[in-house]
């Protein structure tokens, strides 16, 4: 009888446990992994609302073929203002690899250096950034510099700030969370300060760009 009432227990528990899991699979995007592929471009990307994306811009650029622009949804969606070729959407973290890559082009020019140090560049912040005078370039592309990530800060998703220079203040004067190119830990204010490091040597405001 025990062995049984204990089989039953773990049965029911497993039972429980895989129909609270089923909440949080993301049904949208499974169903779009399983739903046929639509037969043109246009007609995907205008199955953007079912996925829950506010609007998209695809492009397509064909060899010995004029660039085409494929686009649904909206760019504004309080506004209800659609979505068109150069509509600008927040693209968050991904604009991290484009900061790397214009960190590497700039190296490849001889206008950087990565085996320089931020307070190279910042001496400003030299007295601020734990360890700022040992941190390289490559180490904050790399999430190697131990500066502390702005968005771990208290409560900041509660009250985000506005700018780079209230994002930045956040972590001055805090204590290193590791030794420069000790560990890994992905750091918000490493790209930050590679966005400003590129501003300061180009002369051009990134958000303007």
């Amino acid at each position: 009888m025990t062995k049984k009432y204990t089989r039953g227990i773990i049965r029911i528990a497993l039972l429980i446990g895989t129909i609270i899991s089923l909440y949080f699979v993301p049904w949208p995007i499974v169903k779009a992994w399983i739903t046929p592929l639509p037969k043109t471009v246009q007609e995907q990307v205008n199955k953007v609302s079912e996925y829950g994306f506010d609007g998209i811009i695809v492009y397509v650029d064909k060899k010995n073929k004029p660039p085409a622009f494929y686009v649904s949804g909206y760019k504004n969606r309080d506004s209800k203002t659609p979505a068109e070729p150069h509509s600008l959407f927040k693209i968050a973290s991904v604009s991290k690899l484009y900061t790397a890559v214009a960190i590497t082009k700039l190296v490849n020019n001889g206008r950087l250096s990565l085996d320089k140090t931020l307070a190279d560049y910042f001496p400003e912040l030299s007295d601020k950034i734990e360890n700022a005078d040992k941190i390289m370039i490559r180490m904050m592309v790399q999430h190697r510099s131990g500066i502390p990530n702005y968005t771990d800060t208290k409560n900041y998703w509660v009250h985000p700030k506005q700018n780079d220079k209230e994002r930045l203040e956040l972590v001055l004067d805090l204590p290193a969370n590791f030794e420069p190119d000790t560990d890994f830990e992905y750091s918000n204010t490493n790209y930050l300060l590679l966005s400003k490091l590129i501003e300061k040597v180009t002369g051009k405001n990134l958000s303007s760009v």
